[in-house]
């Protein structure tokens, strides 16, 4: 008996290993400043949206739909990723004149 199988018990499955494919088109990405975000009971739905400058239409450039368990595993990884960047490049500040920022509910 290896010392990682527990007493008793049997042994951890072997770490999964995923490949992600990433075609060209959206490798390239796209640019987004606004985001809005609907939820219902079993499905969160999150619309990346670009606002061009002195304009008032922002245009969907991605939609992202989600189990609620996915969207908590979404929020705490960029909850993550912002530590880890904060930690490296200094805090994001953030306008609290009142403002909510871009993000439409």
């Amino acid at each position: 008996m290896s010392d990682e199988t527990p007493p008793g018990g049997n042994p951890p499955p072997p770490a999964l290993k995923i490949h992600v494919q990433l075609d060209e088109n959206m490798a390239l990405g796209e640019y987004v400043n606004m985001a809005r975000i609907f939820h219902n009971q079993t499905e969160f739905v999150l619309d990346a949206m670009f606002l061009p400058p002195q304009t008032t239409t922002a245009k969907v450039v991605s939609r992202l739909i989600l189990s609620p368990i996915h969207a908590k595993f979404l929020f705490r990884a960029l909850g993550q990723n912002l530590q880890l960047y904060e930690q490296k490049f200094g805090e994001i500040k953030l306008n609290t004149g009142g403002d909510q920022g871009p993000i439409l509910h």
